[in-house]
């Protein structure tokens, strides 16, 4: 009798865990779903800011050198070593350091056009279909952005932090899993959405 009311209250409980998740997902499906044109028109304002800022801190990769050799910040990010980023770090000079510091702090408002931008796509491109699985997934990426836009966010807190103390600890690994977390959602989301986003509207069938 004790074990079958010990598991009456598991399955009772787990029920009320799926049932509170869907209604999570429900509501915000409802606070993402809005007209068209608004997002297009935030989709618009983000390429603006996209475009705005890219064009900033393309300019000042020029001044990115460390003992007269240049450095990406793709690369502090991506390609370079644990050992290659700290000897960049602890190489610079007061005037690169500046750059570096200007470069990342642009980023924070890049980030404002590129994760709203990518988010707004996606739901462009889910309004235009009838599907219920490719909206699903739509959906999910834009709301997925979210997370990618704090990738971003704790991979400069990350590289200001060095730039102030060229010691990197053992959290390098975990930086770099974050930063291609970030690569991956914003790159799939974007790639699925132009495409779906440029065509024609099919008819549409609610979630």
């Amino acid at each position: 009798m004790f074990f079958k009311n010990t598991l009456y209250t598991k399955i009772e409980n787990r029920s009320k865990v799926r049932t509170f998740i869907d209604r999570i997902i429900k509501n915000l499906d409802k606070l993402m779903t809005t007209n068209y044109k608004l997002w297009q028109k935030l989709f618009l304002f983000s390429l603006g800011l996209f475009a705005g800022t890219a064009f900033c801190m393309k300019w000042m990769e020029g001044d990115l050198l460390q003992n007269g050799q240049k450095f990406t910040v793709i690369g502090l990010e991506i390609s370079y070593t644990k050992e290659k980023v700290a000897a960049i770090m602890a190489g610079l000079d007061e005037h690169v350091r500046t750059i570096l510091r200007y470069h990342l702090s642009f980023d924070f408002v890049f980030m404002v056009g590129v994760y709203p931008g990518i988010a707004s796509l996606c739901m462009m491109a889910r309004d235009k279909l009838g599907g219920k699985f490719l909206r699903k997934v739509l959906f999910a990426f834009a709301a997925l952005q979210i997370v990618a836009w704090g990738c971003d966010i704790f991979e400069n807190s990350c590289l200001l932090k060095w730039i102030k103390n060229p010691v990197i600890g053992n959290d390098f690994s975990t930086y770099h899993y974050i930063v291609y977390l970030k690569w991956f959602i914003a790159v799939a989301g974007a790639l699925l959405a132009i495409p779906l986003a440029l065509r024609k509207r099919t008819s549409l069938k609610k979630i």
